[in-house]
């Protein structure tokens, strides 16, 4: 018989990427401020963080999680189903619900748990599931754990979403799209996939992940578009605009419910414990009255993003503060990671399956709370790198 595990004994691929010393993964932060980090005592300006309203060092969100665990001890020890429903998720339920537009909301302990047990229970044998080719690695996966066929259409294109839906015919189907997409920042066509929707007689969900606290005035992608009512479910995350963990999924009540007795990720996996749920609920709080955090998101953005593209550097078709910086062999991308590294910048190498082949990038990301200095200097630090790399 063959021995499971040889798989594991021959893949050296990561080791051999640690033995040039130009691995960027999996390194530890010893301290961070949300702007700045420190790895190994080297100090680094953060554009690799998906903290995008720099919440999570707010002093009201912080003291929120304090107050939360000097309440409620450090777990719920239980499944919402059972012992860990708190009043606090439903009091988040209903403020998240208002928050996008819908009728009810259900908080589940991730992100990814919200897609893998929202997708995987309604669609059932004989049902479609369509999906962007550019979708988060959890709805493919919440795809696969459903009973019903996976479809996919190519990124953003509207002839191949009317092409597949065609296909799915007059059975149950389901189109799920990323509002804003991780990788390459752009945004989803919402106003035309909600036509090809109602032609087809299809349902809707957008994942908000990276949309949240950053378009619609923080309220995600269908609020952007103004087609709140005419999307029928809207996923979110707490990891990154909402300074926490966890996720949530908002749509009719009936639909909530439905999920709510058969997602088995949320069935069987233990409730967000208090102190990451006060968090969200004072991220709620800050967003709906501070709406000039928004604001200084963006003309952060557009600072960064209109540098680069001066600069001569490749930033694609992004949209949002997820910029990419495209370099496209995988060697180079490492290199110039290390090289930005080494002059203090944080920055993510993507390469593929992540992104298609011949398409590695740098993937940076942008904080309301980066001060006009810190972006200067990154661009400034771009300029050197990039020509010492001949990417400009």
């Amino acid at each position: 018989m063959k021995d499971l595990f040889e798989k594991c004994h021959s893949y050296t691929e990561a080791r051999d990427l640690q033995a040039t010393g130009f691995y960027p993964y999996f390194l530890p932060l010893e301290d961070t401020e949300g702007t700045e980090v420190i790895i190994g005592g080297h100090k680094l300006l953060m554009l690799g963080s998906n903290n995008y309203l720099g919440l999570t060092t707010h002093p009201k969100v912080r003291q929120a999680s304090i107050d939360a665990v000097a309440k409620f001890g450090t777990s719920c020890t239980g499944s919402r189903f059972l012992n860990g429903t708190l009043a606090l998720h439903q009091e988040l339920e209903k403020r998240l619900a208002e928050f996008v537009g819908k009728e009810a909301a259900l908080v589940f302990s991730t992100g990814m748990q919200v897609n893998l047990g929202t997708i995987s229970s309604l669609i059932g044998k004989g049902e479609f599931v369509i999906t962007d080719k550019d979708d988060h690695a959890s709805i493919v996966d919440g795809a696969r754990l459903a009973f019903g066929r996976m479809l996919r259409f190519r990124h953003n294109d509207m002839r191949d979403l009317d092409r597949v839906l065609a296909k799915a015919g007059d059975a149950g189907t389901l189109v799920v799209v990323d509002g804003v997409f991780s990788m390459g920042g752009d945004i989803a066509p919402l106003p035309e996939i909600v036509r090809l929707c109602q032609k087809h007689g299809a349902r809707l969900m957008v994942d908000d992940a990276h949309s949240l606290g950053v378009l619609g005035r923080g309220r995600g992608t269908a609020a952007h578009f103004d087609v709140t009512d005419k999307v029928d479910l809207i996923m979110g995350t707490f990891s990154k605009s909402f300074a926490s963990l966890g996720g949530f999924v908002a749509g009719d009540s009936d639909v909530i419910h439905y999920v709510q007795h058969h997602a088995r990720s949320l069935i069987f996996s233990a409730s967000m414990p208090a102190h990451c749920v006060t968090p969200v609920l004072a991220v709620l709080d800050i967003v709906e009255t501070e709406p000039e955090l928004v604001d200084r998101l963006w003309e952060v953005t557009e600072r960064m993003r209109s540098g680069l593209k001066a600069l001569g550097f490749n930033t694609g078709v992004s949209e949002t503060p997820v910029i990419p910086v495209i370099i496209g062999d995988n060697d180079l991308t490492f290199m110039t990671w290390k090289a930005l590294y080494d002059a203090g910048l944080y920055t993510n190498p993507v390469i593929s399956p992540a992104v298609p082949e011949g398409m590695a990038l740098l993937r940076t990301s942008y904080m309301a709370t980066h001060t006009r200095k810190q972006i200067d200097r990154a661009l400034k630090v771009f300029e050197t790198v990039g020509q010492q790399m001949k990417l400009i």
